[in-house]
């Protein structure tokens, strides 16, 4: 295999990881519900789906750099242990908020999928005219 594409991977991960501190900072707080990871994971889930389903741009990137893009950068960047430790620490306080941050978490994270795909497919549509 490639070496870029490890390398890609890498530079992209670091930088997702980053972002995805930079975003925690921004919004740290005395907050009993984890807004961070929900709005963090919900960025990530619509950037994936626009770019998985946005072939021009997929053609225009090297494999090494879409896949550092989409699995280094986006991979780093949410996560899914720190939603599900955050869940169980809500478990223990509120059980409530606990149900509610899975909810919201499922259903808004495939919304948010959603939305990246019919936006990608939108421009694609208008590209094409």
């Amino acid at each position: 295999m490639d070496t870029r594409i490890y390398i890609a991977v890498g530079i992209g991960g670091m930088i997702g990881a980053l972002l995805r501190y930079a975003i925690s900072m921004i919004l740290a707080g005395d907050y009993v519900f984890p807004y961070a990871t929900l709005i963090t994971n919900f960025i990530g889930c619509f950037l994936l789906s626009f770019l998985l389903n946005h072939s021009s741009i997929r053609s225009k990137l090297r494999d090494d750099v879409f896949t550092g893009l989409t699995t280094g950068l986006i991979g780093a960047f949410t996560t899914f242990s720190t939603f599900a430790v955050e869940t169980i620490e809500l478990w223990n306080e509120n059980v409530l908020f606990a149900l509610l941050y899975t909810g919201i978490s499922m259903i808004g994270g495939l919304a948010f999928c959603f939305m990246g795909f019919m936006l990608s497919t939108k421009i694609k549509m208008q590209g094409a005219s």
